[in-house]
């Protein structure tokens, strides 16, 4: 399995990023606006193995541990109508098959954005694209948020709540959708 592309990716993640977002509530009929500053940093080998622990997952065989991609994040939101979030957390990525330039896999995190737990999800990465695209089953709402890496200093984010269906039904009441353009900050434009 080649991870060359999303260890490409994530290293462009690794820094300080300013986003803006549009976020559609559409049971609601609202339009909310957003900025969030954004801290992207390495995930440690210890923090790597805890993430694993926390979700109860086993070390995947035949794999260097620190050679998976992941990161560790810090961010802090401010809503347009005041609301203010912040959240740290950590993520690893476990491929398990690639075919072509798509790689496919587990996405774990020691703390999820809707609930706060840790949880697992699963993730798809398209070298030719390069889009991250993962997808939570929460509670009440299954998450689609979709990272596209336009080049190392912008990313295009798409996000779609869907109403999480019965078992085994697709994915087709909208809940929230959101779109967001993340620009690195970089060194002396502060």
């Amino acid at each position: 399995m080649d991870l060359n592309a999303i260890h490409y990716f994530f290293d462009c993640c690794l820094g300080r990023w300013s986003i803006e977002r549009t976020y559609h509530y559409l049971r609601h009929q609202l339009v909310e606006r957003s900025h969030t500053d954004f801290y992207v940093e390495a995930i440690t080998p210890e923090l790597r193995r805890q993430v694993l622990a926390d979700n109860h997952y086993p070390v995947p065989e035949g794999r260097d541990l620190d050679q998976l991609p992941g990161f560790q994040l810090r961010f802090q939101t401010v809503s347009e109508t005041g609301e203010e979030v912040s959240q740290e957390l950590r993520a690893l990525f476990v491929p398990r098959q690639q075919q072509g330039e798509v790689l496919t896999g587990d996405y774990l995190r020691d703390r999820a954005y809707e609930e706060a737990r840790p949880i697992i999800s699963s993730f798809s990465y398209n070298a030719n694209h390069r889009e991250l695209l993962m997808t939570t089953p929460y509670t009440q709402v299954v998450s689609v948020d979709s990272i596209t890496l336009i080049n190392p200093n912008l990313r295009i984010r798409r996000i779609l709540n869907y109403q999480r269906p019965e078992l085994d039904q697709p994915l087709d009441t909208l809940r929230l959708v959101g779109f967001g353009v993340e620009q690195k900050i970089l060194e002396g434009n502060d």
